[in-house]
């Protein structure tokens, strides 16, 4: 089977696949008239980089949970003790941002990958979660624990890598996109590249993928590691389908990635709804975070101010209004105490207006608490 080429499958118009592809089409395509506050937005979109950080390492066994990686990394400027797991998912999420950071202007290359290897093992014992050869393609064979599937010899490994970085690069037409992202994670996987850290290298690879061929909007929230790391043991089954290389075997692995793909996007499309994320995300989280005395009374009515204003914004006129009685220095104190606290966040240098912020204090918390309450987190902690 090490010969086998890579192939994209034969789909039929009639098949189910067929219907999913033209539905994550619409979506690629949808105009997204978003109206969430971009640091608002953000913010979220933070959130959801650490979840895909945390649900990646979670199908390789970390057993971080949620509330542990929030309390080690985001909360009291991440001053609380890191072991090793917590620095395992903190490299994710670099490597996630750095993604970001350089996918527009950067080419898909083996250098390319290698650099995503090196930032996903940084720092960690090479005897655990880390290797031996960092950034490096293996040099000595290699079997997968729980699979049927031995990988290629180690001196096929830089042609057959070159071979996927080809076609992925290859011009088709813009339909068989997502397939062929599909086809291409589960080749990686099969190909085996590195001596360790395959799955989660080959998760932020997809990631990558998606973001340069296929949803590029910067407005949108992809979260792919949510599809595989809701049901390991489905991953791990639908994997073992491609790895038969039959047409039905792969069709039926493309279909669990896209149908899993497609549920995802449409559930967090509607986080750029304002009126749905302050309804059902940020108004309960400010109920929850002041029932919890996470914020004092004072605190709960600013920031729920900030939340309801129509422009998502707010600043000492809007607060004089709910504290007639208080002098224009207690305003700024109460205002700059938020501030501190990074509770509130001005929306530009040196500017007095100011958005609710939950990505590095308490509030965060609350939030992961209503998005777990409305169905946006992927573990089950």
């Amino acid at each position: 089977m090490c010969n086998q080429k890579i192939m994209m499958p034969s789909v039929g118009f009639d098949m189910p696949i067929t219907d999913l592809v033209l539905e994550l089409e619409k979506l690629r395509y949808k105009i997204l008239e978003g109206t969430t506050h971009p640091l608002v937005f953000m913010q979220m979109k933070s959130i959801f980089h650490m979840l895909e950080s945390i649900g990646s390492s979670r199908i390789e066994g970390n057993n971080t949970t949620i509330m542990d990686y929030v309390e080690s990394t985001k909360i009291n400027d991440g001053s609380f003790y890191r072991n090793e797991q917590i620095t395992e998912i903190l490299n994710i999420e670099r490597a996630t941002s750095f993604i970001e950071s350089v996918i527009d202007d950067t080419p898909i290359t083996l250098n390319f990958i290698r650099e995503l290897h090196s930032l996903t093992v940084d720092s960690l014992s090479a005897s655990r979660e880390g290797c031996y050869t960092k950034g490096d393609f293996r040099e000595c064979n290699v079997r997968i624990g729980g699979s049927s599937h031995t990988p290629p010899d180690y001196l096929q490994v830089i042609p057959l890598m070159q071979e996927l970085v080809d076609f992925v690069n290859e011009e088709t037409r813009p339909k068989f996109d997502l397939m062929k992202i599909c086809i291409a994670h589960h080749r990686f996987v099969w190909i085996h590249p590195f001596e360790n850290g395959n799955g989660r290298v080959v998760r932020l690879f997809t990631y990558a993928l998606l973001l340069k061929n296929v949803f590029k909007s910067k407005q949108r929230i992809i979260n792919p590691t949510a599809v595989f790391c809701s049901d390991r043991n489905e991953y791990y089954n639908y994997l073992s389908l491609a790895d038969t290389y039959t047409n039905e075997g792969l069709i039926k692995w493309c279909e669990y990635v896209l149908h899993g793909l497609k549920n995802e996007i449409e559930k967090i499309d509607r986080l750029v709804d304002y009126v749905y994320l302050r309804d059902n995300i940020l108004l309960p989280s400010m109920s929850d975070s002041l029932s919890n005395k996470y914020i004092t009374d004072i605190e709960y009515n600013i920031l729920r101010a900030a939340i309801t204003n129509e422009r998502q914004e707010i600043q000492a006129a809007d607060v004089k209004a709910l504290f007639p009685g208080k002098s224009s220095p207690e305003i700024s104190r109460l205002i700059r105490s938020l501030v501190d606290k990074k509770m509130l966040v001005p929306v530009s240098e040196r500017a007095r207006k100011y958005v609710i912020s939950f990505g590095s204090n308490y509030l965060l918390r609350s939030v992961l608490k209503s998005l777990d309450k409305n169905g946006f987190l992927p573990l089950n902690d």
